[in-house]
């Protein structure tokens, strides 16, 4: 239940508060004086979307906030689902910044729109006159009769049943085509695998081969320059080998005197083991270097080779190439596994068709048990509302399986006595709209524990004797809903428990809307303006009082 509406900034409002009663709550005042601005700003605490054109001053922000109390509601599981504390006392906020920014909160904790219409439909139904046109669409009517049938779960299982085959269904048609796509490239990517597989890479050949060719290249200079190194090294006269072994002995005739000179000399055989280990490797590698032309002919065309498929698949190592090959190993399997594949989709889109088919029975049964019941209780309702020979019928169609079931139901209406009922959308003056449309508010109100219940001017195009059983309606429905109803009907005025005006401040240079709780004497004022006008009569205001009583 809403306890406190708090609305800033927002279309003609600059600050309004409002604290609204339990049972049936009225809203009045005069045309333009904006009543029904009031819907739309809560409407933004449903998630609804808006922009800076809704701000009265262009330079602050606007704030709407509803403060509910919900205890009693059951609503902890939706909290939970969304990560939310819930406490008996939830706050709803919505802050759009003259950037046009838009913030929402609920309990102080950010949320994103799509989170607040989840909580903000289970706290508060706001009927509008867009949703009045509504009405004519299928997807209301389905909608209305799902909510009134109570199948809930059903739905729910049926939607994750109708998903579940979707998604195999879109899986099976991708397979399909990529196997048909296989198939046409199946020779190409066998002939790019057969051109990698060929060169038995690995990853480190692009350095190596190059390296090896260029030994092979310059195995003249390579061979004369180790055997000149080998010569200096150790063969010559004068070699570093023949003078390290010198100094050594030099430094050994000293060792008796100190061990620094023990030490030295060491170190210099040291030196010469090293050097000694040198001369060798080198003397090996001098004798492998020989020139072999063929040799080099077949390192140069493998690396040829290597370039030439690297430029081909854009890429510039053979690492790169590994990788393509590996790419293409998996398409060939695939290519060669896909029918399986498509053969265990196959049979497993069977088993979901079947779940999802009979899941659809099971949703049309519930809808096609209640339509009769559904109908027989508006045409009660509408003759209680002065249509006595009101006619409600619903058509149903079978169709091709879809997100909401296999049924396309249209509620058919005639107000007159001897004319065949039409759709809704062709049937119905402004009148006869509003009143059916209140009948099944009325009805969703007794399915539901939905707390608060808005209807914005739901009377229009009624009057009379008609007005004053909707307003006893609505008097019956704010005994278990929560109702706030913005009416210009006296009738419907008078039944309220607790009575609000909006009226016009022109106190100050810019003219804006404002709101206040009317005591008993106001309420027979105000309801005496609604019969009369401005300045209401002595019968007027005697009518008013009767109304109330």
């Amino acid at each position: 239940m809403l306890t406190r509406l708090t609305i800033k900034n927002y279309a003609l409002i600059r600050s309004l508060e409002m604290v609204p009663g339990k049972g049936l709550n009225v809203i009045t005042g005069e045309t333009g004086a904006g009543k029904s601005i009031m819907s739309g700003a809560l409407g933004l605490l449903l998630g609804n979307r808006a922009d800076t054109k809704v701000l009265l001053d262009q330079n602050e922000k606007c704030i709407t906030e509803g403060v509910f109390q919900i205890g009693d509601y059951q609503l902890e599981s939706i909290f939970e689902q969304l990560e939310l504390d819930h406490q008996p006392e939830t706050i709803i906020r919505r802050e759009i910044s003259p950037g046009g920014k838009s913030r929402a909160f609920i309990n102080d904790s950010p949320v994103t729109l799509e989170v607040m219409k989840k909580i903000g439909l289970r706290l508060m139904d706001i009927h509008s006159q867009h949703e009045t046109l509504e009405l004519g669409e299928a997807g209301f009517q389905l909608k209305l009769i799902d909510l009134y049938s109570g199948n809930e779960q059903l739905r729910k299982d049926y939607v994750d049943g109708w998903t579940a085959w979707k998604s195999e269904h879109e899986k099976l048609l991708n397979l399909e085509a990529e196997s048909e796509k296989l198939k046409q490239e199946a020779d190409f990517i066998r002939f790019q695998l057969q051109e990698i597989d060929r060169l038995n890479l690995v990853a480190e050949d692009d350095s190596n081969l190059e390296s090896a060719l260029k030994v092979q290249e310059n195995a003249e200079v390579i061979k004369s320059k180790l055997v000149e190194a080998i010569g200096i090294l150790g063969e010559q006269e004068f070699s570093t080998r023949k003078t390290l072994l010198d100094a050594r002995a030099l430094l050994n005739n000293l060792a008796s005197f100190s061990p620094v000179y023990a030490t030295l000399a060491a170190r210099i055989e040291s030196i010469r083991i090293e050097l000694e280990d040198i001369t060798h490797e080198s003397e090996s590698a001098a004798e492998e270097i020989n020139f072999d032309s063929e040799k080099a002919t077949e390192l140069r065309q493998r690396l040829d080779a290597i370039n030439n498929l690297q430029r081909k698949h854009r890429v510039n190592s053979s690492a790169a190439l590994i990788a393509i090959g590996e790419e293409l190993r998996s398409k060939v399997v695939k290519t060669d596994g896909i029918a399986e594949m498509i053969s265990v989709c196959k049979k497993d889109l069977a088993v979901r068709v079947k779940k999802r088919d009979d899941l659809a029975s099971k949703l049309s049964a519930s809808r096609l048990a209640v339509v009769e019941k559904l109908c027989k209780e508006l045409r009660g309702l509408l003759k209680e509302l002065g249509i006595p020979d009101a006619k409600v019928l619903v058509q149903h169609a079978m169709v091709e399986a879809g997100p909401t079931g296999i049924d396309r139901l249209n509620i058919l209406f005639s107000a007159n006595k001897g004319v065949e009922p039409v759709p809704i959308a062709q049937a119905a003056s402004g009148g006869e709209f509003s009143r059916l449309m209140f009948c099944i508010k009325y009805i969703m109100a007794g399915q539901t524990s939905l707390p608060t219940l808005v209807l914005d001017e739901i009377d229009t195009g009624i009057s009379g004797e008609i007005a004053l059983r909707l307003g006893e309606l609505m008097r019956k429905m704010s005994q278990k809903h929560q109702i706030i109803a913005i009416t210009h009907l006296a009738q419907i005025a008078a039944k309220g428990a607790t009575h609000y005006l909006v009226f016009k401040d022109t106190s100050t240079n810019r003219a804006s809307s404002d709101i206040r709780l009317l005591d008993k004497k106001e309420r027979e004022n105000e309801i005496a303006r609604i019969i009369s006008g401005s300045s209401p009569s002595k019968a007027a205001l005697e009518h008013a009082r009767e109304l109330m009583s």
